[in-house]
């Protein structure tokens, strides 16, 4: 196995990092932003490259035809996948390609007013990030069935993890506390992606599938509890209809949806490690102890 990441950012770093525990002689490369990250990552272990998603990679042509396993893990622009814009050619180029894996949003459904939904629902998206994810999934589908590989797209909820969490926010004083009746969020603890991603190369699997949690929850319920782990106030509660909030802001709550999880689980024959957002900042807790 000859894994290259596009973007090694933090869902990334976490496949890699289960891929590491699984195959610890199997070479990993990846793509950064900047040659910082990329001279840190090198010293770990891992071959990287620079590339910013405007214009070619300069060094990273040879990793990328050698590889077996490739993931996408880098937002889509307005004019494609910056992947698919510029490294193409040498994504054809790969003879021993396997398998490829994109993680896409489960923004891409839109607004389902609180209901359970699965990878069968409509795509109805409300805003440009999400059209454009829409767009660079269906890109990659015709890209994996010109060269008859399997492709898994992996739609993601709302990604916490160590460093990235409710906790943080609360202790910088950043979380804000909003409240939208009958508004709950799917979430994914980034170590469950890593092993799902891990798992799902070994297995060559292809499909599309959701990665979230066991139980979507009101954001603010999630604030709470994360605040009484922390033995401190949560803060005080702000209605949603007057809350002063950015666009970006705002538009996280334009959509209300369940997202099922079963068919990964199915698919893979797992359960996650953090079902639930108690799990999931309960582990969190104890790594920062």
């Amino acid at each position: 196995m000859k894994t290259f990441f596009f973007g090694m950012g933090f869902s990334s770093s976490a496949a890699a990092d289960f891929l590491r525990t699984q195959h610890p002689d199997a070479p990993i490369a990846c793509t950064v932003r900047t040659s910082e990250k990329a001279a840190r990552l090198s010293a770990e272990g891992f071959s990287a490259h620079v590339f910013d998603g405007t214009a070619p990679g300069l060094t990273l042509g040879p990793d990328l035809r050698a590889s077996t396993h490739v993931v996408f893990s880098i937002a889509p622009g307005a004019e494609g996948d910056p992947a698919l814009v510029h490294h193409r050619a040498d994504l054809d180029a790969a003879a021993g390609l396997e398998w490829l894996c994109y993680y896409s949003t489960v923004g891409v459904y839109g607004d389902f007013g609180g209901a359970w939904i699965d990878e069968s629902a409509p795509l109805v998206p409300r805003n440009d990030r999400s059209d454009r994810r829409v767009l660079a999934e269906q890109a990659w589908r015709d890209y994996a069935a010109q060269r008859g590989v399997p492709l898994t797209i992996l739609r993601l909820a709302g990604i916490y993890g160590p460093g990235r969490s409710t906790f943080d926010k609360l202790e910088d004083g950043t979380s804000r506390r909003i409240v939208k009746p009958g508004q709950v969020f799917n979430r994914i603890h980034v170590a469950d992606i890593g092993r799902i991603t891990a798992l799902a190369a070994e297995a060559r699997l292809d499909g599309t599938f959701n990665l979230s949690d066991d139980e979507p929850a009101p954001p603010q319920d999630v604030i709470v509890y994360a605040a009484e782990m922390l033995g401190m106030a949560p803060p005080p509660a702000q209605d949603f209809a007057t809350a002063p909030m950015t666009p970006m802001q705002a538009s996280f709550y334009a959509d209300n949806k369940r997202c099922s999880n079963a068919a990964i689980k199915a698919a893979l024959g797992i359960e996650l490690l953090y079902p639930t957002y108690r799990e999931g900042l309960a582990q969190i807790l104890e790594t920062r102890s």
